[in-house]
């Protein structure tokens, strides 16, 4: 077979500054994704996008030639809309967990394919597999009948998805490649549109332990993934949201969970509610744009007739936060949990060890740093520096006060959880000035800073 392009001649067109065409696209990643263009040479090329950059254009081919790499799912032949989320990751980010059956049990369907964590943020997965006899591999006719029936499912992405991303998500983590825009953008729109869900709509965390902690640079972000979801028919908003400090009480696997379920019974750390509550607000008012664009899902009623406007309207007059309150919520949760071969009601479990940091002074809480909590949480064993490594799934920190809180000297500020305790020593380390105890409180920050649209 002769190849169409030489893969040096994309290289030095990116190398050079020049925009790359459509069609040296849809041949590079494809090519790559056959194995004709090397390791070395799609590095050279990454190297090249990081320096150089992309245009709008550029990137919305690139991630199509991304999608036209593998599958796409098609919920068209479910009852119900569909709607998703996608963050960008953080530290204490269990929201996925009551998100999904909360936006479940107000009538849209949910269909979250997630990911295992690495380096200090979490893996919504290995949260929900201390879950005991939970499972996250379904196949697509499991994944289809549970959104019939229960309405929300999470679990692993198939390898039919985007694999031209896998691959090249793999090469960017050992090229240096990583903190780059239209690969970030289009790595994530390119296996969220593939999954073809009806809205999205994005959690863009910014601040310490974000993976964009300069705001500017968030926004940018966040305008590129929405502009790619538009050129590509998937209604996208998103959410800034902030992530200078944890977000609620923990960061572990089962810990999460625990604070997880404590929201999903009408309680639980105000921030996590509130950003719960946010994210399933807009995936109800989305779902109701798409049934008034497109009709109601499994049903030939052209848009704008009596039942789409019916349908539309009882999404938006949803409640989620009633819906935490009153039960709901949390028989969703159970149910989901249930159809995946997990035990909602078992015992989850605790680590072995724990060992407790006390406040040196009396005063307000000022600062509590994200990014420390999520290496300490990591080193104790809820994460992985390697994507074969085993996580512990009672690993983690607690809080005992968020900023703007009064402590006493003495009191209870952090306690470590791991079953091995010689590694308390290297999670203190990364603690070591994460925390600044002074006389006023920090000003007030909402856990929602922007929406773009």
């Amino acid at each position: 077979m002769t190849e169409r392009f030489d893969a040096v001649d994309v290289i030095h067109a990116k190398r050079d500054g020049k925009p790359l065409t459509d069609e040296q696209i849809d041949w590079v990643i494809d090519a790559y994704t056959r194995g004709v263009v090397a390791e070395e040479q799609m590095s050279a090329l990454a190297m090249a996008v990081f320096l150089n950059g992309m245009d709008r254009a550029e990137i919305s081919r690139w991630t199509a030639a991304m999608i036209a790499s593998g599958e796409r799912m098609d919920f068209s032949a479910l009852s119900r809309p569909t709607a998703d989320k996608h963050s960008t990751g953080g530290v204490g980010d269990k929201i996925t967990l009551p998100l999904a059956p909360l936006v479940a049990c107000c009538g849209v369907a949910v269909p979250q394919l997630s990911g295992r964590g690495l380096g200090h943020t979490g893996g919504t997965l290995d949260k929900l597999e201390s879950i005991p006899g939970w499972r996250a591999a379904l196949t697509n006719d499991e994944m289809m009948r549970q959104l019939d029936t229960v309405g929300a499912v999470i679990c692993q992405a198939g390898s039919g998805l985007a694999p031209a991303d896998r691959k090249l998500y793999a090469l960017r983590d050992v090229t240096g490649t990583v903190e780059c825009i239209p690969l970030i953008a289009s790595s994530i729109m390119s296996k969220k549109i593939a999954e073809g869900t009806g809205f999205l709509v994005l959690d863009v965390k910014v601040g310490s332990g974000a993976f964009m902690r300069d705001y500017d640079q968030a926004v940018e972000l966040a305008r590129t993934m929405v502009a790619l979801g538009k050129d590509h028919g998937t209604s996208t908003v998103a959410l800034l949201t902030d992530m200078s400090t944890p977000l609620g009480l923990t960061a572990g696997n089962a810990l999460e969970v625990r604070e997880s379920v404590e929201v999903l019974a009408g309680g639980g750390p105000k921030d996590v509610v509130d950003l719960t509550v946010a994210l399933a607000r807009e995936m109800l008012d989305g779902a109701a744009a798409t049934v008034e664009a497109r009709g109601v899902p499994g049903a030939s009623i052209a848009a704008g007739s009596a039942e789409a406007s019916r349908l539309a309207g009882s999404l938006r007059d949803a409640d989620p936060a009633q819906a935490l309150r009153d039960g709901r919520a949390m028989d969703a949760w159970k149910a989901m949990i249930k159809a995946q071969d997990g035990d909602p009601d078992a015992p989850l479990p605790w680590a072995r060890e724990t060992e407790t940091i006390t406040a040196e002074a009396d005063g307000v809480l000022e600062t509590m740093d994200a990014l420390a909590v999520g290496v300490a949480a990591w080193r104790l064993g809820a994460g992985r520096a390697r994507k074969e490594d085993p996580v512990q799934a009672g690993a983690g920190v607690v809080l005992h006060a968020k900023p703007g809180e009064p402590v006493r000297q003495g009191q209870p500020l952090l306690t470590l959880h791991t079953d091995t305790p010689d590694r308390f020593a290297r999670a203190k380390q990364a603690l070591e000035g994460a925390w600044t105890i002074g006389t006023s409180a920090p000003s007030a920050q909402e856990i929602v800073r922007t929406r773009i649209d």
